[in-house]
């Protein structure tokens, strides 16, 4: 677990490479949002006067961690020392207020939280935000946030486990990381032990904002959501000058012009302010109607004001994509006006309209992961009463074209193919590439041999092996996406007894021998069935489908053939 901060409140939000997949992924990128209720309500309440805070009181930072490393728990603690929630035994995933996230212990949607605490005799600002917990990308996270220079504070949670060994865990951080042993902070979030230590770090190691309360107003939207009676209410970080209520603001992303009804604080109850300023963090409600005028990134200014917009966050990039259809097509505008809310401020999601002649009018997404996209389906389910169809998940190949005729239609010699119905012709292509990720791989020694036989096998390219003590190492591996994005990381806890840990990151794109495999029903191809696969790995994987398909099918009077076939070579059969 690590605090990252920066004066720049870039919230370590996008300091995250968006690159989940299979189980074990996800992003602080993912802000999945927009929620039809908003949980607290900012009525009669005294307005704060947050003046009384300048910029060199202020600290912003985020925790990061892997999924289930106590995040949300640390959380909780940190807001009863400061006095935003008080103490009761009650106090467990606070900040996580989805259904979806209570049921599963993950946080889902990124929180943030405004807590007041006095060092030194000093009263300070601290905004917190509890990311999403963050799978299989732990140490390419490190990179980033070190690589932007911003501040990072390790912490060891857990230590009232029976079998911790903070110990080896610090050399090991040492080893890996090169940060200082004597700089862990060891905790127990659940017993509260440490835990004010972690805020006199960030008091002392995190830099103020660099910003200015005389410059223009300049604020950037880092998330949102829905209330069916006040609208959108977006969460906003200061960058320059201040804001309140009354004024004429207008957002850079859709030149649309609001007034400010109300501006405030979360603590992490929405707080009603007079004025927010430089290098706070708040909510502003300004009679935003539609869900798409509250776009994550966008920069917010006053009206006869103008400031070049803030540079917003890094695009995430999906890496696993599926269609998704109602399973009653008179369902259809419902789904749509779901997947818009819910889309509101979760821009690692992609929507393109898509149809399919079994299925009808749909759309094909594009998700950080397949955590990610069973999140997505099952808050479609809790909070819209939407049930859907989705196909099965496919990676993003590119194919390089060398037909004259093609390059003019696409306007380039490269596409990319998220839909196995738009595989092109072998003979209208000089070569496929597929996504490449390179995955680090910790585990004890005695499960080395079982692990290596599970990456050849998944068809990846062993680059490094390194033992990071006298009992564990840690192997560096090539891996193709597709190989990774829906059972490895399964496999692997497996084979190793829980004990093993893979972190990964995106390595670009290589040439591969890629085909499209169909499935035939009574000689007919069902287009959702199509896949793209390794030619190497087509026999076996058309063979499973056809016998899944084979005991799925109920039964008939007549014999139903169940195929697999590549061009009009047939390559598995059942019946």
């Amino acid at each position: 677990m690590a605090l990252a901060g920066r004066a720049a409140l870039r919230w370590g939000a996008r300091l995250l490479s968006p690159c989940p997949a299979a189980g074990p992924l996800c992003r602080p990128g993912w802000l999945p949002a927009a929620r039809s209720e908003r949980p607290y309500s900012s009525r009669d309440k005294e307005k704060l006067d947050m003046s009384t805070y300048p910029v060199e009181s202020i600290r912003n930072f985020s925790i990061i961690a892997h999924v289930d490393h106590g995040k949300s728990t640390l959380a909780d603690r940190l807001l009863e020392i400061t006095g935003a929630i008080s103490k009761t035994d009650h106090n467990k995933q606070v900040l996580d207020k989805l259904q979806v996230e209570r049921e599963r212990g993950i946080t889902v949607k990124a929180q943030s939280a405004s807590l007041f605490y006095n060092h030194e005799g000093i009263n300070y600002l601290l905004n917190l935000i509890d990311t999403p917990g963050i799978q299989a990308q732990t140490v390419a996270n490190f990179y980033l946030a070190f690589e932007a220079q911003l501040s990072i504070i390790p912490v060891i949670n857990k230590i009232d486990l029976k079998n911790a060994d903070p110990e080896r865990v610090e050399k090991q951080i040492e080893k890996l990381f090169d940060i200082p042993r004597d700089e862990c902070i060891r905790i127990s979030a659940k017993q509260g032990t440490n835990v004010e230590k972690v805020l006199q770090n960030v008091i002392e190691k995190i830099p103020p904002p660099q910003c200015d309360t005389a410059d223009p107003l300049k604020a950037l939207v880092f998330d949102s959501t829905f209330d069916h009676y006040r609208g959108v209410i977006a969460n906003i970080a200061l960058f320059g000058g201040e804001i309140a209520k009354g004024q004429k603001i207008v957002s850079a992303h859709t030149k649309k012009r609001y007034e400010v009804n109300e501006v405030g604080i979360l603590t992490p109850n929405e707080q009603p302010t007079h004025r927010l300023y430089a290098g706070q963090v708040g909510y502003l409600i300004a009679g935003m109607k539609e869900v798409t005028e509250a776009q994550i990134g966008d920069t917010l200014f006053l009206y006869k004001q103008p400031v070049e917009p803030l540079p917003g966050f890094k695009s995430a990039k999906p890496m696993v994509f599926a269609g998704m259809y109602p399973i009653d097509q008179t369902e259809y505008n419902n789904l749509k006006s779901a997947l818009e809310r819910l889309t509101l401020n979760d821009s690692s999601v992609t929507v393109h309209r898509d149809s399919s002649l079994a299925l009808g009018a749909g759309w094909r997404l594009g998700f950080l992961g397949l955590l990610h996209m069973e999140v997505f389906n099952q808050r479609l389910e809790q909070e819209y009463n939407m049930s859907v169809i989705l196909t099965a998940p496919t990676v993003p190949y590119k194919a390089v074209l060398s037909s004259a005729k093609l390059i003019k239609e696409y306007g380039k010699d490269q596409i990319t193919i998220i839909n196995p119905a738009q595989f092109p012709d072998k003979l209208s292509v000089s070569e496929y590439l597929e996504p490449t990720v390179l995955g680090t791989i910790v585990t004890p020694h005695e499960y080395i041999g079982k692990i290596i036989t599970l990456c050849q096998d998944r068809r990846a390219v062993q680059k490094d092996m390194l033992y990071i003590d006298e009992n564990r190492v840690m192997l560096k591996y090539l891996f193709p996406l597709n190989e990774i994005v829906v059972d490895f990381y399964d496999a692997l806890k497996s084979l190793s007894s829980g004990y093993a840990s893979f972190d990964y990151e995106d390595a670009g794109y290589q040439s591969a021998d890629l085909i499209k495999m169909d499935i035939l029903v009574n000689g007919n191809p069902v287009e959702e069935l199509a896949t793209i696969i390794h030619r190497d790995k087509a026999y076996a994987a058309g063979k499973l489908l056809c016998e899944r398909l084979k005991e799925t099918i109920p039964r008939q009077l007549f014999e139903i053939a169940i195929q697999a076939a590549i061009g009009k070579k047939i390559i598995a059969r059942e019946t």
